[in-house]
């Protein structure tokens, strides 16, 4: 009896298999191709790797054949086989790397912060546009109030030394009054003065930067004030 309900037993497992579910062990991948191929970081150091150990057994191959060919004219020397080829090549690369590695920390020892590291090689560091910048632009500002003083004291010299007023300004070019990488700005004219060695402002940078503009006296020097400095110098406009 115990054997006739073991046989109907399973004879109804056999007759109702479960549903499988997720999770189940597979002995083969359901997709071979994806999980078999490389991607492009992991093929291209493959290739890195390939590339470098070709060109390091050739070296061998390279130094064997020298070494030998030169043994027929020196007999006393010991004849190289492949592995020490393979060996000598390899203390050379080794020696090499040592070498390199002294003059990468004596370069960044007399340069500091020129270098910077791009992978597994250094690169010069590119210099930074926020120090560079304020001092091109200041420089451009200079020389174009230069130009100014070029042609206000050209006035000042056929007019007894005298600069132009508020309504002879259009003799000079429109242009020079432009300050340049301002965005349209113009320079500020104080009317009604004459050359002479007196250090009057005559014309001044509007106010781009409160503690860095860029001023020209009455007798030709240009100079740096702030706009505190200008405000004593120059006189208030009456309403």
């Amino acid at each position: 009896m115990r054997a006739f309900l073991s046989l109907v037993a399973c004879g109804l497992l056999l007759a109702c298999p479960l549903v499988g579910t997720a999770g189940m062990p597979a002995p083969l991948p359901v997709n071979p191709e994806r999980i078999t191929q490389l991607g492009d970081a992991p093929l291209a150091r493959l290739q890195t790797i390939s590339f470098f150990l070709l060109v390091f057994f050739l070296s061998a191959v390279a130094l064997r054949a020298i070494w030998n060919y030169v043994r027929r004219d020196f007999p006393a020397l010991p004849r190289l086989s492949f592995g020490r080829a393979v060996a000598v090549v390899f203390l050379w690369g080794i020696l090499f790397v040592i070498v390199l590695t002294m003059i990468s920390g004596a370069r960044e020892l007399m340069t500091p912060g020129a270098w910077r590291r791009q992978g597994a090689t250094y690169k010069l560091a590119d210099a930074p546009p926020s120090a560079a910048q304020p001092e091109s632009e200041m420089a451009a500002r200079r020389l174009h109030l230069e130009r100014l003083r070029t042609a206000l004291w050209q006035f000042a010299a056929t007019h007894n030394g005298r600069f132009p007023g508020t309504d002879e300004l259009t003799a000079l070019p429109a242009e020079l009054w432009d300050v340049p990488t301002a965005g349209g700005l113009r320079f500020l004219y104080v009317p009604g003065r004459s050359a002479g060695h007196v250090p009057d402002v005559l014309v001044y940078e509007p106010e781009l930067d409160p503690d860095h503009r860029l001023v020209l006296r009455t007798n030709g020097d240009i100079v740096e004030l702030s706009s505190a400095e200008i405000r004593k110098c120059v006189p208030e406009k009456k309403p």
